[in-house]
């Protein structure tokens, strides 16, 4: 077969095979997995890896390579086959490991873990949002680095291309990322729609009926659809895909949807086009009779004849080639832009510029100011030293405080408004009001390379974003979430937007930093410090309502460790201790006001960072909650949960364990006995129960 460049050869079908097989082989000796995708896949992600897509085996991270994204991360051998084929490092016994402890091929593809896996997926549109997101990247990247080459002539041009099934286009998450890409004329973003009409609950009839294609095309998609079934017998025409490929990969102007009408499980006789060849494994009898019609021998497993491994790992060579060529082009960019050449070494080394902390502003002690604001004020100061860190809002810029002052913003110059003009490289995102979409587009942005992305809505909407938010954990990805209004201190809105169990929820993701910020110096601080760290996503709940600038938080050194001493006790012996995040520092500080006039000796700690905290050592800890201090309390405008830790069974939380109302801040505050009165009683309580309150002697 040969078609507009296309060699397919008997070499290429027998691989096509042998993948199919190996899907096969692989689950059935799991005893658990999905094959039928992989089988009916084959043919096309064989064609994406050997034929269409630019990369390089030998080097995973070339800059200038194709990103491959499977957004159904379920059909992971679909991936895992062809990094085996490729020469990507999997062997054979890898295949043989799937879904098995410390294997390399585990249940779905874990970026970070197996060499090739561009990103995480397994919840389904999870990818899409991704590729999303890694299309976007690429072009602030070009900006970055080569805004002014013509297109199609940079190092920096490559294309995504994602893989997604009926399962990823029915979860919401896909429209709101569709939506964006098609709004954001992402022409280096191809999908592959594989519409084999099953899933788990057999025929996709009894939940989907709309036109996929139409939906897209409504997006301003580049359409086309490539039907295998439309002679009435399954003819798998590679030619027609890789067309349609081509076409896609020539669409520069928009994002481009390709439906691969395929049938699952094909060729298995008994179980192809069923439910239960998604997701379990075929038996041994479905398995000899496929292998039986595809031409190989139904009693030996695992097997992949030396001529078509060898003939596969001819992408390798292919691969060191198109490197080589591209490499001179590369070479001619760093010697004629040797300052940008110096900016893409330093963003993939994940290194921060030489004095970069001069830039944060620094607030007067004693004044007032949001902490939601002071964070805006930091990220203005940030953008001419840190051209890696952009991002924005769910269509909260203005809540948010996210747009950097002055800074452009990142759209097609004909959808640019009076109120944020920029174009196709600026640096200020407009998500909409898709955050769960935001979620994932960011992960995409962080793996795509050096650049730092951020988005910002509500704390209380941090629920829509909490899978891409997970994932963003998972993958130890540097992503920071810009979430306001974190209280009932956000006042007349009311309970539908007052967060109160979401802090201790967020704090329950493991390896996401979730940062209170006291005052405005600390917010400069702890901007400071998630910027240091590049190995996690770290989320900051900041104020809408205007708090006190304290003496004692701008140092940096100190904020880093989570909690610390910020008033101590007059006679720094503290009977009681109270812990203080964000807004409620303030009422703590009025607690032990209260408390030193009544002569207890007390220490506030704020402890903007639980997670920070518990990194440190031992002794430290200690020596900010003295072990034999057990009169504590914590304060915090939400559910106590969490902080029994760190009070112990004599202490208190003063916290929120019910919804809000609607109503000025401070009235909720009142009403709901968030106060220092009620804080310093609490104090007491403590110390009751250790047995300090001795009482008096009341004579005859």
């Amino acid at each position: 077969m040969s078609s507009a460049g296309l060699e397919w050869s008997d070499l290429d079908r027998q691989a096509v095979d042998v993948v199919r097989a190996l899907a096969m082989d692989a689950v059935e000796k799991a005893g658990s997995g999905h094959p039928g995708t992989a089988m009916s896949l084959a043919p096309a992600a064989y064609l994406l890896f050997q034929k269409t897509m630019r990369h390089d085996p030998t080097d995973s991270h070339w800059v200038g390579r194709d990103r491959f994204v499977l957004s159904c991360g379920h059909s992971s051998l679909t991936l895992y086959i062809q990094l085996y084929l490729s020469g990507y490092g999997l062997s054979l016994e890898d295949i043989k490991a799937l879904r098995t402890w410390d294997s390399l091929t585990p249940g779905h593809p874990e970026h970070g873990h197996t060499l090739g896996v561009e990103t995480t997926t397994g919840p389904l549109g999870q990818g899409i949002g991704n590729a999303v997101g890694m299309a976007m990247a690429a072009r602030r990247e070009r900006g970055l680095y080569d805004p002014d080459a013509a297109p199609g002539t940079s190092p920096f041009d490559h294309h995504i291309w994602c893989v997604a099934s009926e399962g990823d286009i029915e979860e919401g998450i896909s429209h709101e990322v569709s939506a964006l890409a098609g709004h954001q004329r992402l022409g280096n973003l191809t999908v592959v729609f594989d519409s084999n009409h099953i899933s788990i609950e057999d025929d996709t009839q009894i939940a989907l009926s709309e036109d996929v294609v139409a939906r897209y095309r409504a997006y301003g998609w580049h359409t086309q659809t490539v039907d295998w079934t439309q002679t009435g017998d399954y003819v798998e025409d590679v030619a027609a895909l890789h067309a349609a490929l081509e076409a896609a990969r020539a669409e520069t102007d928009r994002p481009s949807f390709i439906r691969l009408r395929t049938i699952i499980g094909w060729p298995a006789p008994n179980k192809q086009n069923t439910g239960k060849i998604h997701g379990s494994a075929l038996g041994a009898d479905e398995i000899a009779a496929t292998k039986k019609i595809l031409g190989l021998d139904p009693n030996e497993s695992f097997v992949v004849p030396e001529a078509v491994l060898e003939h596969a790992r001819g992408v390798v060579a292919r691969g060191r080639a198109a490197h080589a060529e591209w490499d001179k082009g590369y070479q001619e960019w760093r010697a004629a832009h040797p300052e940008r050449a110096a900016l893409l070494d330093r963003l993939s080394a994940k290194e921060l510029p030489i004095g970069w902390t001069e830039a944060l502003p620094t607030f007067e002690a004693g004044g007032s100011m949001a902490t939601r604001k002071a964070s805006g004020e930091v990220l203005s100061a940030l953008a001419p030293v840190l051209p890696e860190l952009w991002g924005g809002s769910a269509d909260l810029a203005e809540s948010n405080n996210t747009t950097m002052k002055g800074e452009p913003s990142f759209i097609p110059e004909e959808f640019q408004t009076k109120e944020f003009p920029g174009g196709p490289y600026g640096r200020t995102l407009h998500f909409g009001i898709r955050e769960h979409g935001m979620g994932s587009i960011l992960n995409g942005i962080a793996l795509h390379g050096g650049t730092r992305p951020y988005g910002g809505t509500f704390l209380v909407f941090s629920d829509y974003m909490r899978p891409a938010v997970r994932l963003a954990a998972l993958m130890k990805l540097p992503v920071t979430y810009v979430w306001t209004h974190d209280s009932i201190g956000l006042g007349e809105d009311g309970p539908t937007h007052q967060p109160v169990e979401h802090l201790w929820a967020l704090r329950a993701i493991p390896g996401l930093d979730v940062v209170r910020p006291a005052d405005a110096n600390e917010t400069a601080a702890v901007w400071r410090i998630i910027m240091e760290h590049n190995d996690r996503p770290a989320a900051l709940a900041l104020t809408r309502q205007n708090l006190p600038v304290y003496a004692g938080t701008a140092d940096a050194s100190k904020v880093a460790k989570g909690g610390y001493v910020l008033e101590d006790a007059s006679d720094g012996q503290p009977k009681v201790v109270i812990i203080g995040t964000g807004s409620e520092v303030e009422i703590a500080l009025g607690a032990r006001k209260s408390l030193e006039e009544q002569g207890i000796p007390t220490r506030v700690v704020s402890m903007p960072c639980v997670e920070w905290f518990h990194a440190q050592d031992a002794a430290y800890r200690q020596e900010v909650l003295p072990p034999n201090v057990h009169a504590r309390v914590a304060v915090e405008a939400g559910i106590a949960l969490g902080w029994r830790e760190f009070v112990g069974d004599d202490g208190v939380v003063v916290s929120l364990e019910h919804f809000g109302a609607s109503a000025p801040y401070r009235t909720l505050y009142e009403q709901f006995g968030l106060t220092a009165e009620r804080v310093a009683a609490a104090a007491k309580a403590s110390l009751a129960k250790t047995g300090a309150d001795k009482g008096e002697t009341t004579g005859n």
